[in-house]
């Protein structure tokens, strides 16, 4: 039973670090509603991915690891921002109807998981929360296991994006060319923002 509530523990962090609005959940958005469910969906289990390594690294407790991270924490930034204003760019520039073609195929839903997982192993601080968060979970209970910590925090992240994804897809058809333009340029507005916000976070 205390396995279990580990393991419910962990699926609700997974939840919660993937829930609030980000500029994971605005690409899985927009994916969604121009290519479809499974591309929002494989965008989001990159981020999944990504948050499973470095809970993995969390619960493990590789200090080293930690310190290494922590060490190139300006660089990860710097790219981070880099990657997330080159995103925005290509949504400006590739026309909607080109975007919709082709949707679905496994080499862009895999492109797609790929971007995702890169954007969000380029946040290091995500660790630090997964370090803290498990700690205090140690502290708690007296059997730990971070395999299942880091399963539980992989599916409840995947829950969110599950969710999220299907959600979206079933508006896709709600919106023409149009509509998914200017859902587009939100998007690449959106990308931006949070590129110059990490900047800006990043000057002070």
């Amino acid at each position: 039973m205390e396995l279990l509530e580990v393991f419910m523990s962990s699926l609700l962090i997974g939840l919660s670090i993937a829930a609030p609005v980000g500029p994971i959940g605005v690409l899985t958005i927009q994916r969604s509603l121009e290519q479809g469910p499974r591309a929002g969906l494989a965008t989001g289990l990159g981020a999944a991915a990504a948050d499973a390594v470095y809970g993995a690294i969390g619960a493990f407790g590789v200090s080293w690891l930690m310190q290494a991270l922590a060490a190139v924490r300006l660089p990860l930034a710097l790219f981070g921002a880099g990657f997330l204003l080159w995103m925005a760019w290509t949504l400006v520039r590739a026309p909607a109807a080109k975007r919709t073609a082709g949707a679905g195929a496994a080499r862009s839903l895999w492109k797609y998981f790929a971007s995702t997982f890169a954007l969000t192993l380029s946040n290091p601080a995500t660790i630090l929360s997964f370090a803290a968060i498990f700690g205090a979970m140690a502290g708690r209970s007296a059997v730990t296991s971070p395999a299942t910590m880091v399963s539980g925090v992989l599916i409840g992240s995947a829950i969110w994006w599950l969710c999220l994804s299907s959600v979206v897809g079933r508006l896709r058809e709600r919106f023409d060319l149009r509509w998914q333009r200017r859902v587009s340029l939100g998007s690449a507005t959106v990308l931006a923002l949070f590129a110059v916000w990490q900047l800006t976070s990043i000057a002070w």
